[in-house]
């Protein structure tokens, strides 16, 4: 499976929750931004997962319309995800032959380091509005391989 990882884009820090935090409008930019070059370098997951936080799902409501991919919203991926379960679900949607993930930090660099077989967890660290790019051929702790990992200013 390839597996990109897409962490949430820039959100406003007002809001009378963290959950409720809604895209700022460099987030609503960075969030474009990132559906234009998935779009540019035809980059199409069969499925886009979301954590049901607000932040997190304006950016992947915004990806989902402009690559026109089924959206759906998963409760594993809200913050404090852990590497483990997020491996088992995602083993859950193998047939998909790519699938991209909507989420948060620090959540997403120790699941990349957790797959990717790091020593530590602060071997990596994903950037607002990143791209990550795993290559899942089974789905076990250090069996995924990085292709790539973009922040949103070099798109």
């Amino acid at each position: 499976m390839l597996l990109y990882l897409l962490r949430h884009a820039d959100a406003d820090t007002n809001a009378e929750s963290d959950d409720a935090r809604c895209l700022s409008e460099k987030g609503l930019a960075q969030a474009k931004k990132v559906a234009r070059f998935c779009e540019t370098n035809k980059i199409e997951p069969a499925l886009i997962l979301s954590s049901p936080l607000r932040r997190a799902h304006e950016t992947a409501l915004v990806v989902s319309a402009h690559l026109r991919a089924e959206l759906v919203v998963e409760p594993w991926l809200a913050s404090g995800m852990n590497p483990e379960r997020a491996l088992e679900e995602l083993r859950g949607h193998r047939k998909h032959e790519s699938v991209m993930i909507v989420g948060h930090e620090p959540d997403f660099s120790r699941f990349a380091a957790h797959a990717l077989g790091l020593p530590g967890e602060d071997r990596i660290t994903l950037r607002k509005a990143s791209l990550t790019l795993i290559e899942l051929e089974n789905f076990r702790p250090g069996a995924a391989r990085l292709d790539f990992s973009l922040p949103c200013r070099l798109m």
